[in-house]
């Protein structure tokens, strides 16, 4: 009888077909993300679309290629945007391109299928000096970590325009900092694995670019007129990048009151927390619209801003708290993008 038994339940689990769900195909709304600043550099922007979630999560987030992207300005002046051929895309700038105090700017894109798209004129208002940058160690609880995550907070102290309301928002350039390693503990790959130690090289020069984990960004309501210290970056530690040096160049953008509501937006829903009273998240509209269907949502922003920047080497004798060092048993130049010789204008003692 228990031989049968077995037989009837493997018959029933046999008889059951999978279940399968049909996602139904959400909107796919274009997303633009674009900045031009004062400062002459490449400058990009980003066309892309949401994909709706798959069985395996791919291409939540595909590239817009094929598009004609321009800048114009309030004279009629007007900057073709390329196509960058390894980033797909994303549309650069000439590299001596720079947008002009005290002119309006507008963008304007036109996708392969025939529909235009364009901005709101954003116009561009000086960024103060930043007239110098202090750093400090900062240590984040981790809940169920014994171990604190860390890493340094940048401020900067200037001097708020009285004639002007101002709305700063700060990012960070490319950095660079010394990569030390050890190829002295270098061992032979699997299945050997034996000690092989080199004679060269322990110390290279890394680059990196890493973004801010949050927003930084702040009006002078409060402080108009005033000398004052805002809080202006966050770079993670890593445990490799605060071993020696670190250099980062800080760039302080002031941008219209309309992007920075838009930003600030965009701040408070990327914090929400996940408890029951955040807000629902939502879609936030920018300042893009379509000419071809006025109710077609399109996201994003295009920000115009002057922009003043300020370098900073962050060292770590002057930490009062770094990650254990990230142990690399192997030759520093063995690591992407590392490279034995500074930059040209590497001076920390300065």
């Amino acid at each position: 009888m228990e031989k049968y038994f077995y037989l009837f339940l493997l018959c029933l689990t046999s008889c059951i077909d999978p279940y399968e769900v049909e996602v139904a195909q959400g909107p796919q709304y274009l997303t633009i993300d674009g900045i031009i600043t004062s400062i002459a550099q490449v400058h990009r922007v980003r066309l892309t679309r949401g994909d709706t979630y798959g069985s395996i999560f791919q291409g939540l987030i595909r590239p817009v290629t094929g598009a004609t992207v321009i800048v114009r300005d309030d004279l009629g002046n007007i900057t073709f945007l390329g196509e960058n051929q390894v980033d797909r895309g994303f549309y650069d700038t000439p590299s001596n391109f720079a947008a002009v105090i005290g002119r309006k700017y507008t963008l304007q894109i036109k996708l392969v299928d025939g529909n235009v798209y364009t901005s709101l004129p954003e116009l561009v208002t000086p960024a103060p000096e930043i007239k110098s940058i202090s750093y400090q160690s900062k240590r984040i609880p981790v809940e169920g970590e014994v171990n604190d995550a860390s890493g340094v907070q940048l401020i900067v102290d200037i001097d708020d325009p009285a004639d002007q309301n101002n709305f700063y928002y700060f990012r960070n350039s490319e950095a660079t900092y010394v990569l030390e390693t050890r190829p002295d503990l270098y061992t032979t790959p699997s299945p050997e694995r034996s000690p092989a130690p080199k004679d060269c090289c322990t110390t290279c020069f890394q680059t990196e670019t890493v973004g801010n984990q949050s927003y930084f960004i702040s009006s002078d309501d409060n402080f108009n007129g005033l000398s004052t210290r805002l809080v202006a970056g966050f770079i993670p530690d890593n445990g490799r990048r605060f071993v020696n040096t670190y250099r980062i160049d800080l760039r302080q953008l002031n941008v219209s009151q309309e992007a920075f509501r838009f930003l600030r937006l965009v701040k408070q829903q990327s914090e929400i927390s996940g408890s029951v009273f955040d807000p629902s998240p939502a879609s936030i509209r920018g300042n893009m619209i379509s000419l071809d269907d006025p109710e077609e949502v399109v996201l994003g922003f295009f920000i115009a801003a002057g922009e003043s920047q300020k370098r900073v080497y962050i060292k770590n004798s002057q930490l009062d708290f770094v990650q254990n060092r990230a142990i690399i048993p192997d030759d520093c130049r063995v690591v992407p993008g590392a490279r034995l010789s500074p930059p040209f204008d590497w001076r920390p003692n300065e």
